[in-house]
């Protein structure tokens, strides 16, 4: 799959084209049902499959600091794009100049001009354009005067919930796994690059890879969990801790991993976590052997669950 950065590097120059648009925030499985939909129409009808997203979420210009945090970073965005057929991902600059362009001039740059649009497929809810004046019958419109045609497709319900990506956000933020597993269709994993830390768990007999996360990655809530760590083709059982080291008084939020059965060196290398069950809150030991008597139950937990 061919990424395009910005409206700069356009026309694509591919011919006709069936193009989706959207942020795919966690690429869950709604997101996915449009991308194979946009597939089999190009597929049909002889057009290139394209998607079109955003550098950033929308939010972080239309609304600063009301933004809601990631579920993907964009690498890992594209990879799980790239695995649905799609053959080129437009990633446009959503800065403050292209938050005032009207519906219009969206169509005829990006969609017309940029992509060569045969066909689009949206969502049914999508909106587009300065002060979001750009919705699904205003897209049908413009489409029909700038000969292509427009697609919604309906909100994907599992279970009788909709699928979103706020509805992920929010059970992760409340420690639960398993609608995300369900709604994304795998389970959820983030991303970071293995940072030396103060050394304790080695001193305690579990070291542990300390994982930088960007920033405006959402950590599921604060305690112990089990899962699985990957880095360059390689696979770990992992004891995941989220959280803030109150038994050595509080630090920042972030993530450790004890990896089993490993006893080598991470550090510096990219680190994907995934995590599989929650074991337990984040709690404050009164000592630090309470602590690794803790860290044993976790461990043993953890091959339990994951092997």
């Amino acid at each position: 799959m061919d990424i395009v950065p910005g409206v700069g590097m356009l026309p694509l120059g591919v011919g006709p084209t069936a193009v989706t648009i959207g942020f795919f925030d966690g690429v869950h499985r709604g997101h996915r049902a449009v991308f194979r939909r946009t597939v089999e129409v190009a597929r049909r009808r002889g057009l290139v499959p394209v998607a079109v997203t955003f550098d950033r979420h929308p939010r972080e210009v239309l609304t600063p600091g009301q933004e809601p945090p990631l579920l993907t970073t964009m690498e890992r965005k594209a990879g799980l794009i790239a695995e649905l057929e799609i053959e080129a991902l437009v990633v446009l600059e959503f800065d403050e100049e292209f938050s005032g362009w009207p519906p219009e001039e969206f169509v005829e740059r990006v969609l017309v001009r940029g992509v060569s649009a045969a066909h689009a497929v949206v969502g049914s809810n999508f909106t587009f354009g300065h002060k979001a004046a750009g919705t699904l019958a205003v897209l049908n419109d413009l489409g029909a005067a700038s000969g292509f045609t427009v697609e919604g497709m309906s909100l994907l319900k599992l279970d009788g919930r909709p699928v979103s990506s706020s509805s992920i956000r929010e059970a992760l933020a409340a420690g639960d796994l398993e609608w995300p597993a369900l709604a994304l269709g795998r389970r959820y994993a983030v991303d970071g690059v293995v940072m030396p830390g103060a050394g304790r768990g080695r001193a305690m007999g579990f070291p542990t890879a300390n994982v930088t996360v960007p920033g405006r990655m959402l950590l599921p809530a604060e305690g112990v969990y089990a899962g699985k760590a990957h880095a360059d083709g390689e696979a770990w059982v992992a004891a995941i801790s989220v959280g803030t080291n109150p038994t050595f008084g509080h630090e920042p939020l972030h993530l450790e991993a004890f990896l089993l059965d490993f006893d080598g060196d991470v550090t510096g290398r990219l680190l994907s976590v995934e995590f599989w069950e929650r074991l337990r809150d984040q709690v404050r030991f009164e000592s630090a052997e309470d602590l690794v008597r803790q860290m044993k139950e976790d461990v043993e937990r953890t091959g339990e669950i994951v092997r």
